[in-house]
Protein backbone atom coordinates (compact mmCIF):
# COMPACT_ATOMS: atom_id res chain seq x y z
CA UNK A 1 0.00 0.00 0.00
CA UNK A 2 1.60 3.66 -0.59
CA UNK A 3 1.80 6.33 1.53
CA UNK A 4 1.24 9.55 1.51
CA UNK A 5 4.80 9.94 2.31
CA UNK A 6 5.77 7.64 -0.61
CA UNK A 7 3.57 9.72 -3.16
CA UNK A 8 4.81 12.91 -2.47
CA UNK A 9 8.61 11.10 -3.42
CA UNK A 10 6.74 9.90 -6.47
CA UNK A 11 4.89 12.79 -7.64
CA UNK A 12 8.12 15.12 -6.79
CA UNK A 13 10.09 12.88 -9.09
CA UNK A 14 7.56 14.18 -11.95
CA UNK A 15 7.59 17.99 -10.83
CA UNK A 16 4.20 17.50 -9.44
CA UNK A 17 5.43 20.03 -6.19
CA UNK A 18 6.89 22.65 -8.80
CA UNK A 19 2.97 23.04 -10.34
CA UNK A 20 1.04 23.04 -7.21
CA UNK A 21 2.51 24.27 -3.94
CA UNK A 22 -0.59 23.78 -2.14
CA UNK A 23 -0.97 20.65 -3.19
CA UNK A 24 2.72 19.63 -1.53
CA UNK A 25 1.72 21.47 1.32
CA UNK A 26 -1.38 19.32 2.06
CA UNK A 27 0.81 16.27 1.50
CA UNK A 28 3.27 17.64 4.17
CA UNK A 29 0.20 17.93 6.71
CA UNK A 30 -1.33 14.29 5.54
CA UNK A 31 2.52 12.85 6.68
CA UNK A 32 2.65 14.93 9.97
CA UNK A 33 -0.74 13.10 10.74
CA UNK A 34 0.50 10.06 10.00
CA UNK A 35 3.28 9.89 11.70
CA UNK A 36 1.97 11.04 14.76
CA UNK A 37 -0.63 8.54 14.90
CA UNK A 38 2.32 5.89 13.76
CA UNK A 39 3.80 7.53 17.22
CA UNK A 40 0.83 7.37 19.35
CA UNK A 41 0.24 3.49 18.09
CA UNK A 42 3.86 2.67 18.94
CA UNK A 43 3.90 4.63 22.22
CA UNK A 44 0.67 2.95 23.48
CA UNK A 45 1.61 -0.71 22.19
CA UNK A 46 4.93 -0.98 23.48
CA UNK A 47 3.69 -0.29 26.86
CA UNK A 48 3.64 -2.73 29.90
CA UNK A 49 2.40 -0.47 32.15
CA UNK A 50 -1.07 1.35 32.73
CA UNK A 51 -0.40 4.88 34.03
CA UNK A 52 -4.02 6.01 34.05
CA UNK A 53 -3.76 4.16 37.41
CA UNK A 54 -0.48 5.99 38.61
CA UNK A 55 0.39 9.42 39.87
CA UNK A 56 3.52 11.04 41.00
CA UNK A 57 3.44 9.73 44.58
CA UNK A 58 3.63 5.85 43.25
CA UNK A 59 7.38 6.77 41.80
CA UNK A 60 10.33 6.95 43.37
CA UNK A 61 11.20 7.81 46.65
CA UNK A 62 7.84 5.73 47.09
CA UNK A 63 8.48 1.71 48.65
CA UNK A 64 8.46 -0.52 45.67
CA UNK A 65 8.33 2.43 43.52
CA UNK A 66 11.61 1.68 41.07
CA UNK A 67 10.22 0.05 38.34
CA UNK A 68 7.38 2.53 38.07
CA UNK A 69 9.94 4.84 37.75
CA UNK A 70 11.58 3.28 35.24
CA UNK A 71 8.94 3.05 32.99
CA UNK A 72 7.58 6.30 33.43
CA UNK A 73 10.67 7.84 32.16
CA UNK A 74 11.69 5.53 29.66
CA UNK A 75 8.21 7.04 28.17
CA UNK A 76 9.51 10.14 29.28
CA UNK A 77 12.44 9.19 26.92
CA UNK A 78 10.70 7.90 23.62
CA UNK A 79 9.04 10.91 23.80
CA UNK A 80 11.87 13.20 23.47
CA UNK A 81 13.24 11.02 20.91
CA UNK A 82 10.68 11.97 19.18
CA UNK A 83 11.04 15.01 18.79
CA UNK A 84 14.35 15.33 19.02
CA UNK A 85 14.07 12.76 15.15
CA UNK A 86 11.21 15.07 14.32
CA UNK A 87 13.83 18.36 14.69
CA UNK A 88 16.22 17.41 12.28
CA UNK A 89 13.27 16.02 9.70
CA UNK A 90 12.52 18.54 7.42
CA UNK A 91 9.00 17.43 6.44
CA UNK A 92 7.97 18.13 9.91
CA UNK A 93 6.93 21.72 10.57
CA UNK A 94 8.87 24.57 12.66
CA UNK A 95 5.85 25.32 14.37
CA UNK A 96 2.40 24.27 15.04
CA UNK A 97 1.09 28.04 15.60
CA UNK A 98 -1.65 28.32 17.89
CA UNK A 99 -3.21 31.71 19.07
CA UNK A 100 -2.23 32.88 23.06
CA UNK A 101 -5.94 32.41 23.25
CA UNK A 102 -6.14 29.22 22.01
CA UNK A 103 -3.14 27.71 24.03
CA UNK A 104 -5.13 29.70 27.14
CA UNK A 105 -8.41 27.74 26.82
CA UNK A 106 -7.03 24.37 26.04
CA UNK A 107 -6.67 22.16 23.15
CA UNK A 108 -7.25 18.47 22.29
CA UNK A 109 -6.86 17.45 26.10
CA UNK A 110 -3.66 19.59 27.01
CA UNK A 111 -4.81 22.60 29.36
CA UNK A 112 -2.45 24.71 30.71
CA UNK A 113 -4.45 25.22 34.25
CA UNK A 114 -3.76 23.86 37.69
CA UNK A 115 -5.83 22.03 40.03
CA UNK A 116 -6.05 21.52 43.51
CA UNK A 117 -6.26 17.56 42.73
CA UNK A 118 -2.86 15.60 41.46
CA UNK A 119 -3.22 13.87 37.82
CA UNK A 120 -2.34 10.57 36.64
CA UNK A 121 0.63 9.73 35.17
CA UNK A 122 -0.61 9.37 31.34
CA UNK A 123 -2.01 12.84 31.40
CA UNK A 124 1.53 14.41 32.36
CA UNK A 125 3.05 11.65 29.61
CA UNK A 126 0.63 13.89 27.27
CA UNK A 127 0.83 17.06 28.67
CA UNK A 128 4.89 16.36 27.66
CA UNK A 129 3.94 15.65 24.56
CA UNK A 130 2.08 18.36 23.59
CA UNK A 131 4.51 21.39 25.42
CA UNK A 132 6.50 19.77 22.63
CA UNK A 133 4.05 19.40 19.88
CA UNK A 134 2.93 23.17 20.18
CA UNK A 135 6.47 24.59 20.82
CA UNK A 136 8.50 25.99 18.27
CA UNK A 137 11.67 23.59 16.92
CA UNK A 138 14.73 25.59 17.19
CA UNK A 139 16.74 22.53 16.59
CA UNK A 140 15.26 22.48 13.10
CA UNK A 141 17.48 22.93 10.05
CA UNK A 142 14.61 25.71 8.98
CA UNK A 143 14.95 28.12 12.25
CA UNK A 144 16.46 30.84 11.66
CA UNK A 145 14.72 33.13 13.68
CA UNK A 146 17.16 33.47 16.54
CA UNK A 147 21.15 33.59 17.65
CA UNK A 148 20.63 30.67 19.30
CA UNK A 149 19.47 27.94 17.37
CA UNK A 150 20.15 24.00 16.69
CA UNK A 151 20.00 20.97 18.60
CA UNK A 152 23.43 19.84 19.57
CA UNK A 153 22.80 15.99 20.52
CA UNK A 154 25.65 15.78 22.56
CA UNK A 155 24.84 19.06 24.71
CA UNK A 156 21.93 17.49 25.08
CA UNK A 157 22.82 15.15 27.33
CA UNK A 158 24.96 16.67 29.06
CA UNK A 159 21.84 19.28 30.15
CA UNK A 160 20.03 15.70 31.02
CA UNK A 161 22.64 14.53 33.58
CA UNK A 162 23.18 18.35 35.09
CA UNK A 163 19.55 18.17 35.69
CA UNK A 164 19.95 14.20 37.24
CA UNK A 165 23.29 15.50 39.33
CA UNK A 166 20.76 18.55 40.40
CA UNK A 167 23.41 20.57 42.29
CA UNK A 168 24.01 23.76 42.96
CA UNK A 169 27.88 25.04 41.79
CA UNK A 170 28.85 26.91 44.42
CA UNK A 171 31.01 25.21 46.38
CA UNK A 172 33.62 22.13 46.05
CA UNK A 173 31.60 20.33 48.63
CA UNK A 174 28.77 19.87 46.87
CA UNK A 175 29.69 20.41 43.17
CA UNK A 176 33.20 18.99 42.74
CA UNK A 177 33.38 17.76 39.19
CA UNK A 178 31.70 20.52 37.86
CA UNK A 179 34.20 23.31 39.86
CA UNK A 180 36.78 22.09 38.31
CA UNK A 181 35.29 21.68 34.93
CA UNK A 182 34.34 24.92 34.75
CA UNK A 183 38.24 26.35 35.74
CA UNK A 184 39.23 24.47 32.46
CA UNK A 185 36.61 25.36 30.35
CA UNK A 186 37.36 29.13 31.53
CA UNK A 187 41.27 28.64 31.06
CA UNK A 188 40.80 27.40 27.76
CA UNK A 189 38.65 30.55 26.57
CA UNK A 190 41.35 33.06 28.18
CA UNK A 191 43.84 31.23 25.61
CA UNK A 192 41.67 31.73 22.93
CA UNK A 193 40.84 35.40 23.63
CA UNK A 194 44.85 35.55 24.35
CA UNK A 195 45.28 36.30 27.59
CA UNK A 196 47.58 34.32 29.75
CA UNK A 197 45.59 31.38 31.47
CA UNK A 198 46.64 31.70 34.60
CA UNK A 199 46.05 35.37 34.69
CA UNK A 200 42.50 34.99 33.68
CA UNK A 201 39.01 35.47 36.03
CA UNK A 202 36.15 33.62 35.13
CA UNK A 203 32.13 32.50 35.92
CA UNK A 204 29.50 30.96 33.80
CA UNK A 205 26.29 32.89 34.14
CA UNK A 206 22.59 32.96 33.31
CA UNK A 207 23.24 34.67 30.35
CA UNK A 208 24.63 37.40 28.38
CA UNK A 209 22.66 40.41 29.93
CA UNK A 210 24.20 39.26 33.23
CA UNK A 211 27.27 38.81 32.16
CA UNK A 212 27.61 42.83 30.47
CA UNK A 213 25.92 43.52 34.20
CA UNK A 214 28.89 41.77 36.03
CA UNK A 215 31.81 43.53 33.41
CA UNK A 216 29.61 47.51 34.36
CA UNK A 217 29.85 45.85 38.32
CA UNK A 218 33.45 45.19 38.43
CA UNK A 219 34.65 48.46 36.07
CA UNK A 220 32.71 50.20 38.60
CA UNK A 221 34.74 48.31 41.66
CA UNK A 222 37.57 48.72 39.56
CA UNK A 223 37.85 52.44 39.71
CA UNK A 224 35.90 53.38 43.11
CA UNK A 225 35.73 50.26 45.18
CA UNK A 226 34.03 52.15 48.14
CA UNK A 227 31.11 52.25 46.10
CA UNK A 228 30.34 48.87 47.03
CA UNK A 229 29.82 49.40 50.86
CA UNK A 230 28.63 53.00 50.63
CA UNK A 231 26.49 53.30 47.20
CA UNK A 232 26.64 55.47 44.46
CA UNK A 233 26.33 58.54 47.09
CA UNK A 234 29.89 58.01 47.77
CA UNK A 235 31.09 58.38 43.92
CA UNK A 236 30.95 61.43 41.45
CA UNK A 237 28.78 61.36 38.55
CA UNK A 238 29.97 58.00 36.13
CA UNK A 239 29.55 57.93 32.52
CA UNK A 240 29.52 54.86 30.33
CA UNK A 241 29.72 54.21 26.48
CA UNK A 242 28.38 52.19 24.16
CA UNK A 243 27.58 51.82 20.21
CA UNK A 244 24.34 53.05 19.27
CA UNK A 245 24.07 49.09 17.65
CA UNK A 246 25.09 47.60 21.12
CA UNK A 247 22.60 45.32 23.04
CA UNK A 248 19.98 46.77 25.44
CA UNK A 249 21.68 45.10 27.96
CA UNK A 250 24.30 47.57 29.31
CA UNK A 251 21.53 50.20 29.57
CA UNK A 252 20.00 47.64 31.30
CA UNK A 253 22.94 47.27 33.61
CA UNK A 254 23.44 50.54 34.06
CA UNK A 255 19.54 50.95 35.63
CA UNK A 256 19.71 47.80 37.56
CA UNK A 257 23.71 49.33 39.28
CA UNK A 258 21.97 52.50 39.93
CA UNK A 259 24.21 54.35 37.23
CA UNK A 260 21.34 55.75 35.27
CA UNK A 261 20.30 55.30 31.82
CA UNK A 262 21.01 59.22 31.14
CA UNK A 263 24.55 58.11 31.82
CA UNK A 264 24.97 55.59 28.98
CA UNK A 265 26.35 57.86 25.63
CA UNK A 266 25.71 55.92 22.80
CA UNK A 267 28.26 56.22 19.77
CA UNK A 268 27.21 56.51 16.55
CA UNK A 269 28.32 53.76 13.91
CA UNK A 270 29.00 53.76 10.36
CA UNK A 271 26.52 52.34 7.50
CA UNK A 272 27.66 48.90 8.59
CA UNK A 273 26.66 49.19 12.26
CA UNK A 274 30.57 49.65 13.40
CA UNK A 275 31.33 52.47 16.26
CA UNK A 276 33.22 55.25 15.13
CA UNK A 277 36.71 55.66 16.98
CA UNK A 278 36.83 59.37 16.24
CA UNK A 279 33.04 59.49 18.05
CA UNK A 280 33.63 58.05 21.22
CA UNK A 281 36.81 60.32 21.70
CA UNK A 282 34.64 63.09 20.85
CA UNK A 283 31.82 61.85 23.19
CA UNK A 284 34.85 60.87 25.77
CA UNK A 285 36.09 64.13 25.91
CA UNK A 286 32.36 66.22 26.19
CA UNK A 287 31.79 64.15 28.98
CA UNK A 288 35.35 64.91 30.51
CA UNK A 289 34.84 68.64 29.74
CA UNK A 290 31.34 68.67 31.30
CA UNK A 291 32.82 67.25 34.59
CA UNK A 292 31.67 63.96 34.85
CA UNK A 293 33.40 60.71 35.08
CA UNK A 294 33.90 58.40 32.41
CA UNK A 295 35.25 54.96 33.37
CA UNK A 296 33.87 52.28 31.17
CA UNK A 297 33.58 51.34 27.02
CA UNK A 298 31.37 48.59 25.51
CA UNK A 299 32.89 47.60 22.20
CA UNK A 300 30.62 44.82 20.40
CA UNK A 301 31.49 41.52 18.49
CA UNK A 302 28.65 41.25 16.80
CA UNK A 303 26.03 43.15 16.87
CA UNK A 304 22.22 41.59 17.51
CA UNK A 305 21.05 42.22 13.94
CA UNK A 306 24.13 43.07 11.57
CA UNK A 307 26.37 41.31 13.47
CA UNK A 308 28.75 44.09 13.11
CA UNK A 309 32.31 43.78 14.92
CA UNK A 310 33.57 47.00 16.51
CA UNK A 311 37.63 48.13 15.88
CA UNK A 312 38.31 46.78 18.72
CA UNK A 313 42.33 47.61 18.32
CA UNK A 314 41.38 51.27 17.64
CA UNK A 315 38.65 51.22 20.51
CA UNK A 316 41.44 50.20 22.78
CA UNK A 317 43.84 52.31 21.99
CA UNK A 318 41.70 54.94 23.16
CA UNK A 319 40.50 53.37 25.95
CA UNK A 320 44.46 53.16 27.00
CA UNK A 321 44.56 56.71 26.60
CA UNK A 322 41.85 57.57 28.82
CA UNK A 323 42.44 54.63 31.07
CA UNK A 324 38.61 53.30 30.56
CA UNK A 325 37.97 49.93 31.32
CA UNK A 326 37.24 48.24 27.89
CA UNK A 327 34.71 45.47 27.87
CA UNK A 328 34.05 43.22 24.56
CA UNK A 329 30.30 42.34 24.30
CA UNK A 330 31.67 38.86 22.36
CA UNK A 331 27.88 37.20 23.24
CA UNK A 332 27.78 36.61 19.79
CA UNK A 333 30.74 36.58 18.25
CA UNK A 334 32.74 34.97 20.77
CA UNK A 335 32.95 31.49 18.63
CA UNK A 336 34.67 33.24 15.84
CA UNK A 337 37.64 32.81 18.32
CA UNK A 338 36.91 28.67 17.40
CA UNK A 339 38.39 29.61 13.96
CA UNK A 340 41.63 30.40 12.34
CA UNK A 341 39.77 31.87 9.50
CA UNK A 342 37.74 33.97 11.07
CA UNK A 343 38.87 34.45 14.34
CA UNK A 344 41.11 37.53 12.71
CA UNK A 345 38.30 39.76 12.77
CA UNK A 346 38.61 39.74 16.61
CA UNK A 347 41.69 41.16 16.41
CA UNK A 348 42.02 43.25 19.66
CA UNK A 349 40.18 42.01 21.89
CA UNK A 350 43.40 40.66 23.85
CA UNK A 351 43.59 43.89 25.16
CA UNK A 352 40.13 44.24 26.71
CA UNK A 353 39.74 44.10 30.57
CA UNK A 354 36.40 42.12 30.64
CA UNK A 355 34.75 39.73 27.78
CA UNK A 356 31.18 38.52 27.55
CA UNK A 357 31.03 35.26 25.19
CA UNK A 358 28.08 32.76 24.88
CA UNK A 359 28.72 29.41 23.69
CA UNK A 360 24.91 28.50 23.37
CA UNK A 361 24.81 31.23 20.58
CA UNK A 362 27.21 30.49 17.31
CA UNK A 363 29.02 27.51 19.43
CA UNK A 364 25.50 25.55 19.39
CA UNK A 365 25.56 24.68 23.56
CA UNK A 366 22.05 24.21 24.80
CA UNK A 367 20.77 27.68 26.73
CA UNK A 368 21.95 28.48 28.36
CA UNK A 369 25.76 29.01 28.76
CA UNK A 370 27.33 32.13 28.87
CA UNK A 371 30.65 33.47 30.48
CA UNK A 372 31.89 36.40 32.20
CA UNK A 373 35.77 36.56 31.91
CA UNK A 374 37.47 39.31 33.33
CA UNK A 375 41.41 39.56 32.54
CA UNK A 376 42.62 40.18 36.12
CA UNK A 377 42.61 37.52 38.92
CA UNK A 378 40.91 38.42 42.05
CA UNK A 379 38.60 41.40 40.52
CA UNK A 380 35.29 39.16 40.69
CA UNK A 381 36.00 38.00 44.33
CA UNK A 382 36.89 41.02 45.25
CA UNK A 383 33.75 42.65 43.81
CA UNK A 384 31.39 40.39 44.96
CA UNK A 385 32.20 38.69 47.53
CA UNK A 386 30.62 38.80 51.25
CA UNK A 387 31.86 35.70 52.65
CA UNK A 388 28.88 34.14 54.05
CA UNK A 389 29.06 31.37 56.77
CA UNK A 390 27.39 28.72 56.72
CA UNK A 391 28.65 28.54 53.02
CA UNK A 392 32.49 29.94 52.48
CA UNK A 393 33.85 28.56 56.21
CA UNK A 394 37.65 29.47 55.72
CA UNK A 395 38.79 26.08 57.56
CA UNK A 396 37.47 23.61 55.42
CA UNK A 397 39.87 20.94 54.63
CA UNK A 398 40.61 21.60 51.28
CA UNK A 399 41.56 24.46 49.20
CA UNK A 400 38.89 27.15 49.60
CA UNK A 401 39.53 29.06 46.57
CA UNK A 402 37.65 26.13 44.78
CA UNK A 403 34.40 27.39 46.48
CA UNK A 404 33.97 29.96 43.45
CA UNK A 405 30.71 30.93 44.41
CA UNK A 406 31.04 34.22 46.21
CA UNK A 407 32.77 35.57 42.74
CA UNK A 408 28.89 35.53 41.68
CA UNK A 409 26.22 38.11 42.70
CA UNK A 410 23.55 34.76 42.77
CA UNK A 411 23.61 32.61 45.37
CA UNK A 412 22.30 29.36 43.96
CA UNK A 413 24.04 28.90 40.42
CA UNK A 414 22.65 26.58 37.88
CA UNK A 415 25.24 23.81 36.43
CA UNK A 416 26.02 25.14 32.85
CA UNK A 417 29.52 23.83 32.30
CA UNK A 418 29.02 19.95 32.17
CA UNK A 419 27.03 20.24 28.52
CA UNK A 420 29.36 23.06 26.98
CA UNK A 421 32.67 20.44 28.67
CA UNK A 422 31.27 17.19 27.18
CA UNK A 423 30.62 18.98 23.99
CA UNK A 424 34.07 19.84 23.79
CA UNK A 425 35.28 16.52 24.71
CA UNK A 426 33.29 15.24 21.34
CA UNK A 427 33.93 18.12 19.10
CA UNK A 428 37.62 18.81 20.10
CA UNK A 429 38.47 22.59 18.98
CA UNK A 430 38.95 21.34 15.60
CA UNK A 431 35.16 20.28 15.33
CA UNK A 432 33.93 23.39 16.66
CA UNK A 433 35.85 25.42 13.55
CA UNK A 434 34.28 23.15 11.29
CA UNK A 435 31.02 24.49 12.85
CA UNK A 436 31.31 28.04 12.93
CA UNK A 437 33.27 27.82 9.38
CA UNK A 438 29.89 26.48 8.36
CA UNK A 439 27.77 28.68 9.68
CA UNK A 440 29.63 31.65 8.21
CA UNK A 441 29.69 29.74 4.72
CA UNK A 442 25.75 29.85 4.21
CA UNK A 443 25.54 32.93 5.47
CA UNK A 444 27.86 34.08 2.86
CA UNK A 445 26.28 31.36 0.32
CA UNK A 446 22.99 33.37 0.68
CA UNK A 447 24.31 36.83 0.51
CA UNK A 448 25.66 35.30 -2.76
CA UNK A 449 22.02 34.17 -4.34
CA UNK A 450 20.05 37.77 -2.91
CA UNK A 451 22.72 39.25 -4.61
CA UNK A 452 21.82 38.05 -7.99
CA UNK A 453 18.04 38.43 -7.70
CA UNK A 454 15.96 41.40 -8.43
CA UNK A 455 12.98 40.67 -5.76
CA UNK A 456 15.44 41.17 -2.64
CA UNK A 457 17.72 44.14 -1.62
CA UNK A 458 20.45 43.77 0.74
CA UNK A 459 20.22 46.48 3.75
CA UNK A 460 23.84 47.05 2.92
CA UNK A 461 26.62 46.29 0.61
CA UNK A 462 29.84 43.73 1.25
CA UNK A 463 29.67 40.29 2.57
CA UNK A 464 28.59 39.54 6.02
CA UNK A 465 31.34 40.07 8.66
CA UNK A 466 29.71 37.34 10.81
CA UNK A 467 26.59 34.90 9.98
CA UNK A 468 24.15 37.59 9.73
CA UNK A 469 22.22 38.68 6.75
CA UNK A 470 19.92 41.35 6.51
CA UNK A 471 17.66 42.10 3.08
CA UNK A 472 14.18 43.00 2.35
CA UNK A 473 11.96 41.33 -0.16
CA UNK A 474 10.26 43.28 -2.81
CA UNK A 475 7.16 42.19 -4.15
CA UNK A 476 5.87 42.95 -7.24
CA UNK A 477 3.73 45.89 -6.62
CA UNK A 478 6.53 47.53 -4.93
CA UNK A 479 9.36 47.20 -8.11
CA UNK A 480 8.01 49.78 -9.95
CA UNK A 481 7.34 52.30 -7.14
CA UNK A 482 9.83 55.23 -6.95
CA UNK A 483 11.61 55.94 -3.90
CA UNK A 484 9.40 57.99 -1.40
CA UNK A 485 7.51 57.84 1.96
CA UNK A 486 4.46 55.19 0.01
CA UNK A 487 7.13 53.06 -0.86
CA UNK A 488 8.67 53.04 2.43
CA UNK A 489 5.42 52.58 4.19
CA UNK A 490 4.14 49.86 1.83
CA UNK A 491 7.45 48.09 2.07
CA UNK A 492 7.80 48.39 5.98
CA UNK A 493 4.80 45.87 6.12
CA UNK A 494 5.75 43.25 4.08
CA UNK A 495 8.38 41.54 6.46
CA UNK A 496 5.57 41.43 9.73
CA UNK A 497 3.33 39.96 6.88
CA UNK A 498 4.84 37.36 5.03
CA UNK A 499 6.11 36.61 8.93
CA UNK A 500 2.74 35.99 9.85
CA UNK A 501 1.72 33.75 7.21
CA UNK A 502 5.16 31.89 7.73
CA UNK A 503 4.40 31.43 11.39
CA UNK A 504 0.58 30.29 10.50
CA UNK A 505 2.29 27.78 7.65
CA UNK A 506 4.75 26.68 10.05
CA UNK A 507 7.18 25.57 7.27
CA UNK A 508 10.23 28.11 8.76
CA UNK A 509 11.20 30.90 10.82
CA UNK A 510 13.17 33.99 10.46
CA UNK A 511 13.03 37.48 11.97
CA UNK A 512 12.65 40.85 11.23
CA UNK A 513 12.97 44.22 12.58
CA UNK A 514 13.53 47.89 11.69
CA UNK A 515 17.25 49.76 12.45
CA UNK A 516 17.71 53.27 12.53
CA UNK A 517 15.83 55.26 9.44
CA UNK A 518 15.53 51.73 7.66
CA UNK A 519 11.89 50.04 7.91
CA UNK A 520 11.08 46.87 8.60
CA UNK A 521 13.41 43.95 6.83
CA UNK A 522 14.12 40.27 7.66
CA UNK A 523 17.29 39.48 9.76
CA UNK A 524 18.66 35.43 8.66
CA UNK A 525 21.34 34.29 11.20
CA UNK A 526 23.24 31.17 10.80
CA UNK A 527 23.86 28.92 14.50
CA UNK A 528 22.30 25.11 13.48
CA UNK A 529 25.40 23.06 12.05
CA UNK A 530 22.15 21.24 10.52
CA UNK A 531 21.37 23.71 8.38
CA UNK A 532 22.42 23.35 4.73
CA UNK A 533 22.49 24.95 1.13
CA UNK A 534 19.33 23.37 0.25
CA UNK A 535 17.29 24.97 3.24
CA UNK A 536 18.94 28.68 2.39
CA UNK A 537 17.55 27.93 -1.38
CA UNK A 538 14.12 26.89 0.80
CA UNK A 539 14.11 29.74 2.93
CA UNK A 540 14.61 32.30 -0.19
CA UNK A 541 11.42 30.40 -1.95
CA UNK A 542 9.16 30.48 0.44
CA UNK A 543 9.45 33.90 1.20
CA UNK A 544 8.94 34.24 -2.12
CA UNK A 545 5.68 32.22 -2.35
CA UNK A 546 4.16 33.86 0.62
CA UNK A 547 4.69 37.51 -0.02
CA UNK A 548 4.43 37.56 -4.02
CA UNK A 549 0.86 38.81 -4.06
CA UNK A 550 1.26 41.68 -1.36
Amino acid sequence: METAASSVETLKAKGKHKEDPLWLKTQQLIIQSENESKERQSGTESRTTNFSTMYGRDLLPAKNGEENTKQFLFEVVHILLNYVSKSFDRNTKVLDFHYPHQLKDGLDGFSLELSDNPENLEQLLVDCRDTLKYGVKTGHPRFFNQLSTGLDVIGLAGEWLTATANTNIFTFEISPVFIMMEEILLKKMYEKIGWPSEEGDGIFSPGGSISNLYSVLVARYYRFPEAKTKGMASVPRLVLFTSEHSHYSIKKAAAVLGIGTENVILVKCNERGKMIPSELESKIMETEMKGFVPFYVNATAGTTVYGAIDPLSEIADICEKYKLWMHVDAAWGGGLLMSRKHSVKLSGIERASSVTWNPHKLMGAPLQCSAILVREKGLLQLCNQLCADYLFQPDKHYDVSYDTGDKAIQCGRHVDVFKFWLMWKAKGAEGFEVQVNKCLDNAEYLYNKLKQRVDFTLVFDGKPEHSNVCFWYIPPSLRELPNGQERSKRLHEVAPRIKAKMMEEGTTMIGYQPQGENVNFFRCVFSNPATSKADVDFLIEEIVRLGNDL
